[in-house]
């Protein structure tokens, strides 16, 4: 099958069932979890669009149907793939394989086995009248003719053959109506050549040489956009750092916004953190005159997660430009003048949805159109209604099936009419997002300008504070709700803690809501203030620690309960160092938790429904 020819990345994270999620991961565990999810499938996407006169009125075409209408459109349901209700025309040439040398700053030259920097780029193009101009959607990544020779399974199918994600829906999509596709493979995979520099400047260059060779050719009209989900995701943020002129949209499906950033939340540090960047080395390494070349972060890479983890206090988190190197939405914000839809699961565990968010309301205000849609989907795509049914309860069940989004290609056709053909007038921005029980809004932006704090004094709880350890836990929680309420933000904990016989420690909080397990915080003291610059901690010290939940579209009900567990570590993050003493937290006036409300009646035209795909097809078991 498509679905499983390509490997799902290291990246991934174990999140079948809730008992697995909420254990302690060693990072010995770490290594067992991502080599065994080395070789799981990937999914990516595709797009369509006809070549037409962009003096035509567009403005009654079925893809301009208004949000508040697309669950009356008769949309083919007959696939787990989002379809567009008209097919395409044109059909699809045989692919062409090139080899597009790139030229690398001096700090990027590989060592061992030099040569020329080539990147191998696969293209569909549409079978269109001589001399009509095309637009290309290209998707990219390490993953083609991944694995295999002996290191891990059998390769995955090279970049040739459209892949399981975007690639093979963009081909059954959006070529046909006038789009080329393109699959590349990043520095040092598949068959493009020079060392692997994971998501390093060295990689980012190689992806913007690419977007230049696309826009530059003679079918080409110019328009370049990138598309993919994951390290697929991650590559459409790279290209937008120092842009191409011919880069024109991005649609980066729960891509990294950095390497840090996903790594750890408040300092504290997943699991698979410890080997991300030797296990995609080992993963990706064939044998051949290729796989002798390094990267001068190759040796680097592998060391900060340790440093940052044991020694941040120290400056173990920046001993060198590992990090920054690989931040990449600053870059984007300052540089790119293109434009942005970006697509996230609320209960992603892969890539959290703090990568989002306040990500959309950043790229706003640095003057970059943006839209977002955020389902109660997990590290897939928003029309996968077969993924979606394995959701567990307070991950995502209770918006199924709501959650499948099967009008998510006539929303995207709109797109890239503006952006890559110029067609219509330019989408507005917007943001479309799910309540955990299933309920869409829309939103200007998110999380809304017209939300409102609801501040709790933990003195007003009921819980008594204590240790949180390895061996022990807290909890406080809320009087029962007088009235509903829609919680839609980052709530915030403000917790006053003090640290016991060790210079840190660290605390996970859980949030439920009658039981039901609605967001999650989690801070290591030595990042207080939050972000990614540690502070110093000594022992026996009193500190107050700005801890940031996860995003969250919560609607609650009048008498809903609202409780807080504080553990010291949680879900896949590793315990800190000072676990096995842990550290005291104080339920009193000095300690609050704050929640973002906002108030949307049944009645408010904010809410719109989805298309009721389940009614035409039965719904995955």
């Amino acid at each position: 099958m498509a679905e499983s020819s390509t490997p799902l990345e290291v990246e991934l994270k174990p999140v079948e069932g809730k008992t697995q999620r909420q254990l302690n991961i060693s990072a010995g565990v770490t290594v067992a979890f991502c080599l065994a999810f080395l070789m799981l499938g990937i999914t990516l996407s595709p797009s369509a669009s006809e070549f037409v006169d962009d003096t035509t009125d567009y403005s009654a075409e079925w893809w301009n149907t208004p949000l508040r209408d697309r669950h009356t459109m008769d949309l083919p349901m007959d696939t787990l793939r989002a379809q567009l209700p008209v097919n395409g025309t044109y059909d699809v040439l045989p692919y062409e394989e090139h080899f597009v040398e790139v030229d690398l700053p001096a700090s990027e030259q590989d060592a061992g086995f030099p040569g020329p920097a080539l990147m191998h780029v696969a293209l569909w193009l549409p079978d269109v009248p001589e001399g009509t101009k095309i637009p290309v959607i290209m998707t990219i990544h390490p993953y083609y003719d991944f694995g295999g020779e002996g290191v891990a399974g059998d390769d995955s199918a090279p970049n040739t053959v459209p892949d399981g994600g975007v690639g093979k829906w963009i081909y059954d999509t959006f070529v046909p109506h006038g789009y080329a596709l393109a699959q590349a493979s990043t520095f040092g995979t598949g068959q493009s050549t020079h060392c692997q520099d994971v998501k390093g400047l060295g990689e980012q260059t190689g992806i913007q040489g690419v977007v230049d060779w696309l826009g530059e050719q003679e079918w080409s009209n110019g328009n370049v956009g990138l598309m993919g989900k994951s390290y697929a995701g991650t590559t459409n943020w790279e290209a937008a750092q120092q842009p191409s002129p011919y880069l024109r949209t991005i649609v980066p499906i729960s891509g990294s916004i950095g390497v840090q950033e996903m790594f750890y939340r408040n300092g504290s540090s997943e699991a698979r953190a410890m080997l991300y960047d030797a296990l995609y080395e080992g993963a990706t390494t064939d044998a051949g005159t290729d796989d002798m070349r390094m990267c001068s972060d190759d040796v680097i890479g592998p060391l900060n997660p340790l440093t940052t983890w044991a020694g941040a206090e120290f400056g173990g988190a920046e001993w060198n430009d590992y990090w920054d190197e690989r931040r990449h939405l600053p870059d984007v914000l300052a540089n790119y003048q293109g434009s942005v839809y970006l697509v996230w699961g609320m209960q992603d565990w892969n890539v959290d949805p703090y990568h989002a968010f306040p990500t959309y309301q950043l790229m706003r205000d640095a003057g970059i159109n943006a839209r977002a849609i955020a389902g109660q989907w997990a590290h897939n795509y928003p029309d996968q209604p077969d993924r979606h049914s394995e959701m567990g309860s307070g991950y995502g069940a209770e918006a199924y099936p709501n959650m499948s989004r099967m009008d998510w290609a006539v929303e995207l056709f709109g797109w890239f009419n503006y952006y890559l053909k110029d067609i219509g007038e330019e989408p507005e921005p917007m943001v479309q997002i799910q309540t955990h029980d299933g309920k869409w809004h829309v939103e200007e932006t998110w999380p809304p300008e017209d939300m409102e704090w609801w501040s709790v004094p933990l003195d007003s709880v009921e819980g008594t504070g204590g240790t949180v350890s390895s061996n022990a836990q807290q909890s406080f929680t809320l009087p029962a709700l007088e009235e509903g309420i829609h919680i839609s933000g980052m709530p915030t904990l403000h917790l006053s803690a003090n640290t016991l016989a060790c210079n840190g420690g660290q605390v996970f909080a859980t949030m439920y809501a009658d039981g039901l397990r609605v967001g999650h915080a989690t801070m290591d003291v030595r990042y207080r203030d939050g972000g990614y610059e540690a502070n110093p901690a000594a022992p026996f010290s009193s500190y107050l620690m700005l801890m940031e939940f996860n995003p969250m579209d919560v609607d609650l009900k009048a008498g809903a309960v609202i409780e807080v567990v504080l553990t010291e570590s949680g879900e896949d993050y590793l315990p800190s160092p000072c676990a096995a003493v842990g550290m005291s937290v104080n339920f009193d006036a000095s300690s609050t938790l704050s929640l973002p409300l906002i108030d949307r009646p049944t009645d408010d035209d904010r809410w719109f429904l989805a298309p009721p795909w389940w009614e035409q097809q039965p719904i995955p078991s």
